[in-house]
This record gives structure tokens, C-alpha cells and sequence, in this order.
């Protein structure tokens, strides 16, 4: 049963995987470009005096975007922010113990993030709905509802991992799931 199934999850969690890694690769290039902001901003300041206007606006609208567009995939590698000691204390003394406690985890972990995702919708629609913006007025503005979206897309997407995690009652990234199902395949 669970060969069947884990036939029946490899295609999906590498789908996962993809997407979770691009979103990835996108918040990387936020901050090469935030770099570049940042550095512009000094250089114009201090040789010229000409700041950039709207820098510490910018910066802030692409940390938000950062942060939820590299959680994904910070979920999907297992590289989430905890403490792991215990669980790997207990891995080694009382295995069952620790993967119903690392499922626990993950199902809090998904009600945790559907939340997230079910508070955030109508936030997004607003915004893309009334394209408020913030920032200042003649300095820089920018539409509040691609930070809405890439908090409701990344929460979304965390939970569907979440919810594999569970399923699968696996410790490993989503990548080896699919990897070991084409492996009990041959």
C-alpha cells in the first residue's frame, strides 16, 4: 500500500518541488536586485547627493517578497527554522515516538499555513480589487497586491508540502520522495 501510494505522490511532490524551487531561484534574484538598490543608493548619495528616491520603500516591499517567495522551498529541504535536537534524540531511542511527533509537527505546520492562506485571500482581492498602494506619493508607490499575492501563493504552497510531508511521514526533502518512488519502481 504504501508503494502504491507513494507511486501516486512522486509525480505531484516533484511538481511541488519545482515550483517551490523556482520561487526560490525568484527570491534570490530579489536580493541580488535589492543588492544593487541598496549599493546604487550609497554610491548616489554619497558622490553625487542624489539618493534614490523611494530606496528604504523598495526595501521594504522586497523583503516581505524574499521572505515568502524562499519559505517553500526552505520547507521542502527541511531547513525550517527549529529546534531538531529532541527529535534527533529521539530517532535514535524511540523512532515511532519521533515520526508521530514530526507528524504532529506537520499537521500544525498545515493548519498554520492554510490559515495563513484563508486570512490573506480576501486581503488580496481587496488590493487587486481597490489597487491601493503604499509608499509615498511622488517619491515611490507600489500596488500593495503582489506582496498579498506572493504571501497567499507561498502560504498555499507550504501547506500542499506540509500536507505531503504528512502523508508521506517522511523526514526527507520532497525531492528524495520522488527520487525513492521511481527507485521502487525498477
Amino acid at each position: 500500500m504504501a508503494d502504491k501510494f507513494q507511486r501516486i505522490v512522486a509525480p505531484f511532490s516533484k511538481g511541488v518541488a519545482g515550483v517551490s524551487s523556482i520561487a526560490n531561484a525568484s527570491g534570490t534574484l530579489m536580493v541580488l536586485a535589492l543588492v544593487l538598490v541598496v549599493n546604487y543608493d550609497i554610491v548616489a548619495r554619497g558622490i553625487f547627493n542624489k539618493p534614490f528616491h523611494g530606496a528604504v520603500e523598495l526595501v521594504q516591499f522586497a523583503l516581505v517578497l524574499i521572505v515568502f517567495l524562499q519559505l517553500p522551498d526552505v520547507v521542502r529541504v527541511g531547513r525550517l527554522t527549529r529546534s531538531d535536537g529532541f527529535l534527533l534524540l529521539m530517532d535514535r531511542k524511540a523512532p515511532r515516538f519521533a515520526n508521530v511527533l514530526r507528524r504532529a509537527i506537520d499537521a500544525l505546520s498545515l493548519a498554520l499555513m492554510t490559515l495563513i492562506a484563508i486570512t490573506i485571500f480576501p486581503a488580496f482581492v481587496e488590493m487587486w480589487e481597490t489597487n491601493n498602494y503604499f509608499g509615498v506619493p511622488g517619491v515611490f508607490t507600489a500596488p500593495w497586491w503582489p506582496i498579498k499575492l506572493t504571501i497567499l501563493g507561498s502560504s498555499i504552497l507550504c501547506a500542499v508540502i506540509f500536507a505531503i510531508k504528512l502523508v508521506a511521514a517522511r523526514p526527507e526533502p520532497l525531492t528524495n520522495v520522488a527520487v525513492d518512488a521511481k527507485v521502487s519502481e525498477t
